[in-house]
């Protein structure tokens, strides 16, 4: 089997000459573990992201059949950006190549440069770019902006108090699902919804722990600077689809939560929102409680 590092310089490399020829495209770059050098470089199971600054950023994704130009595309489809604001075109090619392609409006990246990078574009380019195009001479201006990542700024209690009754308001939510026998939606809710906002708080209790630590997004390499309680703990906070389990699971949820939120308040030096975790847990506890006498 090729090496894959060999086989996306291959790929990159039809990109490029491809994407020189097409006047729409103004300028593409890689983010992600390939343009990293020192943290959490690629390894082989990495795919390949691509920013790619166009007129017409419709093009690229209504019309996929530009893809051939550069490879042979087995599964094609279109989804949101992590922060929701558009699309990019996931695609994998022979060999089992992972790349996604998100086309940017160049006149945004322009306005960028002058008004200054989006949260997403900071962190996502705080870590590392490799231009591959550049007809604008965009990297000139680019040495001149600054596009590290802002320092993480805690949350302040409105937002704070806020993740802790929306966790909690769902916790009650999650239990009368699974007493209406909707094991579907109580299962999501307790491993989907309510694992969203644990995340966010361990996050916040990480930060708050260690001043350096760096959580990046969306729970990436979460072993690492997860509090090493909770990540032990994980395993029994997840569910199997069955309603006892997702039962067990979700008292477990409730747990690791608590124990976290507990730390992150008083690092924060807020009050912990105690009588809606006793509320909401004393209603958990009866619904629980109730099913075996229904």
């Amino acid at each position: 089997m090729e090496n894959t590092g060999i086989a996306y310089d291959r790929l990159i490399a039809r990109f490029v000459k491809w994407a020189e020829k097409e006047e729409n495209i103004r300028a593409a770059f890689v983010i992600g573990s390939r343009a990293r050098v020192d943290d959490h470089p690629a390894d082989e199971w990495s795919d390949l992201d691509v920013i790619v600054l166009v007129e017409d950023h419709r093009v690229l994704i209504d019309d996929p059949g530009w893809l051939h130009q550069i490879g042979n595309p087995r599964i094609t489809f279109v989804e949101r950006t992590p922060d929701g604001e558009a699309y990019e075109l996931r695609v994998l090619f022979d060999g089992g190549l992972d790349v996604d392609f998100a086309p940017d409006p160049i006149v945004e990246f322009r306005r960028m440069l002058k008004e200054g990078f989006t949260p997403l574009y900071q962190d996502l380019m705080g870590r590392g770019v490799r231009f591959l195009v550049d007809k604008d001479q965009l990297t000139d201006e680019l040495v001149e902006v600054n596009v590290a990542r802002k320092p993480w700024i805690p949350p302040d209690e409105g937002e704070f108090l806020n993740l802790c009754n929306d966790f909690w308001y769902h916790t009650v939510w999650t239990a009368k699902k699974l007493r209406r026998g909707e094991l579907w939606w109580g299962k999501s809710c307790c491993d989907n919804y309510l694992k969203h906002l644990l995340l966010r708080m361990l996050e916040w209790q990480a930060r708050l722990s260690q001043p350096n630590a760096d959580t990046w997004m969306r729970g990436r390499f979460l072993e690492e600077w997860a509090d090493a309680r909770l990540v032990a703990a994980l395993p029994a906070l997840f569910a199997h689809y069955n309603s006892e389990d997702v039962w067990r699971a979700l008292f477990a949820t409730l747990n690791g939560f608590r124990i976290v939120a507990i730390e992150a308040a008083q690092k924060l030096g807020y009050l912990y929102p105690a009588e809606a975790d006793k509320y909401a847990t004393k209603l958990v506890d009866e619904l629980f409680k109730g099913r075996e006498i229904k």
